[in-house]
């Protein structure tokens, strides 16, 4: 299956986890694929996950870096002389207890998460086809689900949800699709490096949990192919549940 042939994407947070599922998934249908992230060994792994199933060009970015941003995007169109899809993965993840949480916090998760997704879709945008184009941000279920010690993440990516349903609504005279996809819990590094907040009951995160589950991030990558293809051309503007059921 080759749904991306001939489609040219950039995708952020591509040094693990979800990001590196996306690009390896990407490639293996077509897609040629300019990855970012701030890990550079990382970059070097998903480059090499991806030797043989297509084309892959890497750049260490901080999303978090405005010119960063612009230059990386002005290298992508460069190195692959058009841009059809972004895919913004790039995110970070703490828990933040109410009593503990620092203005540093909100910022850092709010930089990452919002800003540097924002800034990469500002500079993308012009780029994209009219008829074609597509933009998939990763946001969470915890944008719109309450969850213990978590009041920063989710908000950071409430905005994510808020900014793309916005986005959606202005490119879509343009036949430009925005699809916010929110994934459940993910065995991913970063999930698995998040610290719990001391004393915190891990019961409390039953209601969050799906039975299926944690997902794999190459279930997610699916999903995210799935929203950046063709085959969802009538999709745009809808947050994208891939939660397992958990909040059934």
């Amino acid at each position: 299956m080759q749904r991306f042939s001939g489609t040219n994407v950039i995708v952020t947070g591509a040094a693990s986890g979800i990001g590196r599922a996306t690009v390896v998934r990407l490639v293996s249908e077509g897609a040629a694929v300019f990855a970012v992230d701030r890990d550079a060994a990382g970059l070097a792994d998903t480059a090499g996950a991806a030797v043989g199933l297509g084309r892959v060009a890497t750049a260490v970015v901080d999303v978090t870096d405005e010119a960063a941003v612009v230059d990386a995007v002005a290298a992508a169109r460069a190195e692959l002389g058009s841009v059809e899809a972004l895919v913004n993965v790039a995110g970070a993840h703490r828990t933040t207890p109410i009593g503990s949480l620092s203005v540093a916090d909100l910022r850092e998760l709010f930089e990452i998460n919002l800003v540097g997704t924002a800034v990469f879709c500002r500079e993308v945008v012009p780029l994209l086809p009219d008829g074609t184009g597509v933009i998939v941000n990763v946001a969470s279920t915890a944008a719109a689900h309450g969850n213990p010690c978590m009041s920063a993440y989710s908000a950071s990516k409430g905005a994510v949800l808020a900014f793309s349903l916005s986005l959606a609504a202005e490119l879509i005279g343009r036949g430009i699709r925005v699809v916010p996809l929110s994934p459940g819990t993910v065995d991913t590094p970063l999930t698995r490096s998040v610290a719990v907040a001391p004393g915190l009951d891990l019961s409390a995160f039953d209601r969050i949990r799906s039975p299926l589950g944690p997902a794999r991030p190459e279930q997610i990558a699916a999903a995210i192919a799935f929203a950046a293809s063709p085959d969802a051309s009538y999709l745009t503007g809808l947050d994208l549940r891939v939660d397992g059921g958990s909040h059934i």
